[in-house]
Order: C-alpha cells, then structure tokens, then sequence
C-alpha cells in the first residue's frame, strides 16, 4: 500500500500546486475542497503528470465528515504521511460592519476546520510516531490589519493550534511546521484584480505557487528538530 498527502484547501493556486508536488514524489493525493466538481482539472492534472490522486468533495469544519474521510484515505490508499491545512478563508471586511455570522465562518475555516483536521491526522499518525502536518500561514498570522480583524483572528487561532500540537507531538515523531507565506500569490485573481501590481511582479514579489509547493516537499522530508513549530518562508521561496 501507499501513503497518502491530505490536502485541505485543493484550490486552483498553492493547494493544487501542493497536491501535485506530493503526487510526483510519489505519494498519492488526496486535494480536498467543499465543492468535489472544482478538483477535476487537478485530478487530470496529476494523472497526466504519471501521479495518483483520490479527490474528496468535503467541508473540513464537518467533524464526522472528516472522520470518514481520513477513515477512507487509510482505508484505500494506506497511512496519512502528510496533512496540508491550506484553507484561506481571507475576506476582507471593516469592523464597523463586520457581522457575528461572517466572523463565526472565517474563524470556523481558518481555526476550527484546522483543530478537526489535524487532530484526524494525528489520531493515525501517533501509533506509527510518523508523519507531517502542515499549516499554511500568512502576514495575517503575526498581525492584524485594517479591514482583517476576523481573518487575522482566525489566523491567530491557527498559529496557536500549530504551537501546541508542535510541542505535543515532535516528542512523538510527528513534524509539525507552520509556515509563514507572506506576500500575493500569483492566481487568476490577482491578475485580474491587480493588473498594475501584477504588471509590475518581477518588482513586487509575486510568489510562485510551485515554488511554495516544492519547500512543502522539502519540509516532509527534511524536518526540522521536534520543537520547531515554525518557519518563515519569506528568505526561502523563489518569487517572480
């Protein structure tokens, strides 16, 4: 049997970038997103590349649905080896208008889907003391902004989860990293919503999705010392 890279968060930039580099070195993929329909390029993507991919519609903030999930990944594939929590949930909003139910669901995408998805890895990771959990973080993560009051605490929170489970689980065998992606990605939304700033990229920064998706490889098989919870991706990433 193979093992198996979990991908929460499988979307058309870092996710599918993420699912596909892990499929290439020979893991299969496993790009979860709520909408099981938006996986299929990726899937063809993969298949054409001579990988193998599993992809699962599914809402990382159902607790029983992902149980069954990763309960299926074992099942079908073999051992989780790596779990990716990539979900943005990055909608800017000013607090004066902020609403309890639009903060409830940035929290519950970037914290709470977080907790119920590590905790499902690490249930099946700990009794064969391997494995690699993955937290993808951002500028939102180590401060707050104007207009990012509920994904900046939904990050925040995030951050948090990656401490405590690092320092719970490194004694145990289990790599847990958060990195710190500060910066706009290159995707269809930036260059359709910031023409001028993506015109100018080779300037500004732009990062590179797969250049994120190969440091992540990297991350799985060089770990660094239990207690490292974090790393800062900024030096390491190549941008345009």
């Amino acid at each position: 049997m193979s093992g198996a890279a979990v991908v929460i968060g499988a979307g058309d930039a870092t996710g599918g970038a993420v699912a596909a580099a892990f499929a290439r070195d020979g893991l299969v993929a496993v790009p979860v997103r709520r909408t099981g329909d938006g996986l299929a390029p990726l899937a063809a993507r993969i298949a054409d590349e001579g990988g193998r991919c599993l992809p699962i519609g599914a809402d990382a903030r159902d607790e029983e649905a992902m149980i069954g999930l990763f309960d299926r990944v074992e099942r079908k594939i073999g051992p989780v080896e790596v779990l990716v929590f990539n979900i943005g949930a990055n909608s800017p909003m000013g607090i004066l208008d902020e609403t309890v139910r639009r903060y409830r669901k940035i929290w519950e995408m970037c914290a709470l889907a977080g907790f119920i998805t590590a905790r499902e890895a690490a249930r099946r990771m700990v009794p064969r003391g391997r494995g690699t959990i993955i937290f993808t973080g951002a500028t939102a993560s180590l401060r707050g902004s104007a207009g990012f009051a509920g994904f900046s605490g939904g990050k925040f929170a995030l951050r948090s989860l990656a401490q405590a489970m690092a320092r719970e689980l490194g004694p145990k065998g289990i790599h847990v990293v958060h990195p710190i992606i500060d910066g706009a990605i290159d995707t269809e939304f930036i260059r359709s919503n910031f023409p001028d700033r993506y015109a100018l990229k080779s300037e500004d920064g732009i990062l590179d999705p797969e250049a994120i998706a190969a440091e992540y490889v990297r991350l799985h098989h060089q770990p660094r010392s239990a207690w490292t919870h974090e790393l800062d991706l900024r030096p390491w990433i190549e941008r345009w």
